[in-house]
């Protein structure tokens, strides 16, 4: 493919994105809603989104920090195994899916769910796959670390065949073993961060540690990231970006016991371009970053063009609001597309 000095992205989507709130959210909020149409929303605040009333209080905290941009927040409700029938049909038309966490797997999951049987989750599954509500998964077991995601898989498998008309979405995957189980069943699909493309684990400790790269599921084997880029690389039809894009304070990342999440809103749409035209296959990138999420998902956009230049960009080393920070991934160096317009 011959060099570009510029790219088009239109309606770009992220569709797995933390955004906090308060003061945090004012920071990020419009990193992500300057550059994007939409984004689907964790709700693992504290406490979690489990209400409708929280619901909508926090979709309307997100409007008012993003009120600049042209970009519509997904938000989605956190999964507990009670909900009742009645309580989804209401909020159904609120929401864009239903996040389940495993009790403790990740930051703010505490009051996740304890037991991933079946027949445990039933009552809100059943109601879900009934009202075409889709279910998003942190899919990880609390096993070895590097085996997390790969001993998920006979549970994403059980839930897939006990209900074949619920729409699942594995979160953030990780490992050749989830891009292999995409095409084995009709429901499952996936999203796929920047990072795990691009990262291994010697990136995150095989020499300094890195703690702006340490992140929940952790980045796997060299075999795991080329099985992930080579499907996004062709934009796989079941598999969508989603950042994972996760901000928290530098002195909450550069101390003992630091938090996990690489927050890489302000540059993903850039780094993207990169590494999709490094392989050539920029012919892929819309249908990665908001084709197939619009199709999977039956969302209708704004028009929305992102064009990047192939100039340098350099990474600001920290953005900054009030009392709240945060370091993005490659902070302080430079990268080789930027952002030239919006429209």
């Amino acid at each position: 493919m011959a060099s570009l000095s510029t790219f088009e992205i239109n309606e770009p989507l992220d569709m797995h994105l933390h955004l906090r709130d308060a003061d945090m959210l004012k920071l990020v909020g419009p990193l992500t809603s300057n550059t994007f149409s939409g984004a689907l929303i964790m709700p693992n605040l504290v406490p979690p989104i489990t209400t409708k009333e929280a619901l909508l209080a926090y979709k309307q905290r997100i409007k008012e920090a993003c009120v600049k941009d042209k970009f519509e927040p997904y938000v989605t409700l956190f999964f507990k195994n009670d909900y009742s029938y009645e309580f989804l049909a209401d909020i159904k038309d609120d929401i864009i899916g239903i996040k389940l966490y495993p009790a403790g797997i990740t930051t703010n999951s505490e009051t996740g769910v304890a037991s991933m049987d079946v027949e445990v989750l039933r009552p809100t599954l059943e109601s879900m796959s009934k009202l075409g509500i889709p279910l998003c998964i942190h899919g990880e077991t609390n096993g070895f670390v590097m085996d997390r995601e790969k001993e998920f898989m006979p549970i994403y498998e059980s839930i897939a065949k006990v209900f074949p008309n619920l729409k699942i979405i594995m979160e953030h995957i990780t490992t050749k073993e989830a891009i292999e189980l995409l095409d084995k069943y009709d429901n499952l699909y996936a999203t796929v961060t920047l990072h795990h493309l691009l990262i291994t684990l010697d990136d995150v400790a095989g020499g300094m540690l890195n703690p702006h790269l340490f992140c929940k599921p952790i980045a796997k084997r060299p075999e795991d990231r080329s099985a992930l880029l080579n499907a996004a690389l062709k934009a796989h039809p079941k598999l969508m970006f989603g950042s994972d894009s996760a901000p928290h304070p530098k002195h909450k990342k550069e101390c003992c016991g630091c938090a996990a999440g690489v927050f890489t809103s302000p540059i993903a749409l850039q780094v993207l371009t990169e590494l999709f035209e490094k392989h050539d296959a920029l012919e892929n990138l819309n249908a990665f970053v908001s084709l197939n999420a619009q199709r999977i998902y039956n969302l209708t956009l704004e028009k929305k063009t992102i064009t990047l230049i192939k100039k340098d960009f350099i990474v600001p080393a920290i953005y900054e609001y009030k009392n709240e920070n945060v370091v993005p991934m490659y902070a302080g160096e430079s990268i080789p597309w930027s952002i030239e317009s919006i429209n």
